[in-house]
């Protein structure tokens, strides 16, 4: 599935690839890989609250600002949500990159292989082949109950709204 002009990037249309989620729908679960190269699935984490942060590349200055501040976000959440942020970055690149930022309560993974989460969340820009900047948080037992979808790439997330959709789950 294809949805054109989804998104844009500096202004210039990009389409979107895969199933777009919603609101209430379960989460559908993905396989990614770790910075360590182990595998990653969102039921890794069931029971806990988890933020989903997609993002095109760490290497980029709103990624880097965006995944800072959930690392920095975490701290008032406590062991009882998670925080994934996920992009195309190599899971060596996601590992030099939270080392350099001192990243620690924000796991990073990698969509590299397949794209997989991508595809599954409708967040793969076809044109680039990277993800798009969207923010979801999903409940204890794995239903989408906040998705933001950034419309223009170089913004920024609403990371109240994100956050105070992860508290009011607990």
């Amino acid at each position: 599935m294809e949805r054109e002009n989804a998104i844009t990037f500096k202004g210039s249309p990009l389409t979107l690839v895969g199933n777009e989620v919603s609101v209430g729908q379960p989460a559908p679960d993905f396989m990614a890989t770790t910075n360590d190269l182990s595998s990653y699935k969102l039921s890794d984490d069931k029971g806990k609250v988890v933020v989903i942060a997609s993002v095109p590349s760490l290497d980029t200055g709103i990624c880097d600002k965006e995944t800072r501040k959930f690392n920095e976000l975490a701290a008032s959440l406590g062991e009882d949500v998670a925080i994934v942020t996920i992009s195309m970055d190599l899971p060596f690149a996601q590992s030099r990159w939270c080392g350099a930022a001192g990243v620690e309560q924000v796991k990073t993974v990698s969509d590299y292989k397949g794209a997989d989460f991508g595809n599954h969340y409708g967040l793969l820009i076809k044109e680039l082949h990277l993800l798009a900047r969207a923010v979801l948080v999903v409940d204890q037992q794995g239903a989408i109950q906040y998705y933001q979808l950034v419309p223009e790439v170089t913004e920024e997330p609403d990371y109240d709204a994100a956050i105070e959709a992860a508290k009011k789950l607990l």
